[in-house]
């Protein structure tokens, strides 16, 4: 029996995401599925439109069998570190296989690229040159494999891909890379194919369009609605506030809390804070997993190694699948919210989220939800 790691943040969870489940279920025929998901927050710094408990649900009603919960401090984290957090807890529950998107569905060149990051000593001189010259941390990147292999990696799901691989490689785990090529561009706002972009679905529920033909039963009914205006007003009061703190909070360096400062003072909604703030250095991403930071409160001295595991789903399947593997898992498994210091940041990122929703059911999920199954 082959056990699959999926890294996902389902924002929303949608067809394409169905057709990786089935094609997993196609080519690993008696296999478990185990998903490592980003919680209310994700990767790119933005918010979800499924809260964690709706996506973990939604999930293993789609064939998964089991779902982690990537906490949040590492969720709005940018590749290298998201990929650390989700694959030390796929590795814990002993995966044997990753699968992931691909646009360039070339597993081999992605190996490559993770393995000249971290091998080939010119590497990291190349990328210091790159930034030493005004480019951001992820041109830089592609300039120096481009120089290095003469091929650019510059698509979203193959840049996750050579992080995810990196990971693999930098701790040895026994785990298989496999990639699926991506059917629809990351970026595409436009399509009326049946699998179209996340951030395309999400305009059209954000313009109040009929969505269900691009995503699987009962996921609409779910959505939340993200007060943008509401976010906007409790960022600004928190950095206007807190002027004299703000390079306390994570990736705020460089003196950049001065501009984040005036970008608050002469927006005028968060679109406009993001714009004001953002420069060829600081990336949208970058700027998104800023604001993200201030507003939850994540300060550097909060980036600790991981030190817990939260399962949040289990099928039947995955259910017998756990009770063999448990005495095997170094980590702590929590099912349940236990005096843990990590987890208090996880309970106010959720009570933040259910406020910024409007989802008044979240927070009380958050701290009476035993493992849904």
């Amino acid at each position: 029996m082959n056990i699959i790691g999926i890294i996902v943040e389902y924002n929303p969870l949608h067809n394409g995401h169905i057709y990786q489940i089935n094609k997993i279920k196609e080519m690993y025929k008696n296999s478990i599925i185990v998903v490592a998901m980003s919680t209310n927050f994700t990767e790119r710094g933005e918010i979800s439109v499924l809260n964690k408990w709706d996506k973990a649900r939604l999930a293993i009603q789609n064939n998964v069998d089991i779902v982690l919960e990537i906490p949040t401090k590492y969720s709005i984290q940018s590749s290298d570190t998201f990929s650390y957090a989700a694959l030390k807890m796929l590795n814990e529950f002993k995966i044997d296989t990753l699968v992931f998107g691909s646009e360039s569905n070339d597993i081999e060149l992605l190996r490559k690229c993770a393995s000249i990051q971290i091998n080939n000593s010119e590497f990291d001189s190349l990328v210091k040159n790159y930034l030493d010259k005004g480019e951001n941390y992820p041109t830089s990147l592609n300039k120096a494999i481009k120089e290095l292999l003469n091929v650019e990696i510059n698509k979203p799901n193959d840049l996750l891909g050579v992080s995810y691989i990196k990971e693999i490689i930098k701790n040895n785990y026994n785990i298989n890379p496999i990639c699926i090529k991506r059917t629809n561009d990351y970026l595409d706002k436009n399509s009326n194919s049946d699998i179209i972009s996340a951030i395309n679905i999400r305009n059209r529920f954000e313009n109040n369009e009929n969505i269900d033909k691009y995503v699987p039963k009962d996921v609409s009914k779910y959505l939340k609605k993200i007060n943008y205006n509401l976010l906007y007003n409790i960022l600004k009061y928190k950095i206007i506030c807190e002027k004299d703190n703000l390079k306390i909070y994570h990736l705020v360096t460089e003196g950049i809390e001065s501009r984040i400062y005036k970008s608050a003072l002469k927006s005028n909604n968060y679109n406009e804070l993001i714009e004001n703030i953002k420069t060829k250095r600081l990336t949208y991403n970058k700027v998104n997993r800023i604001l993200m930071s201030i507003l939850l409160g994540l300060r550097k001295e909060d980036n600790t190694p991981l030190d817990y595991i939260r399962l949040l789903a289990l099928s039947k399947k995955g259910k017998m699948y756990y009770k063999e593997i448990k005495k095997n898992i170094n980590l702590k498994v929590i099912t349940k919210i236990e005096n843990i210091p990590s987890l208090s940041f996880e309970i106010k990122s959720s009570y933040i989220y259910s406020i910024i929703t409007e989802d008044n059911s979240l927070f009380d999920k958050d701290i009476k939800n035993h493992v849904i199954m």
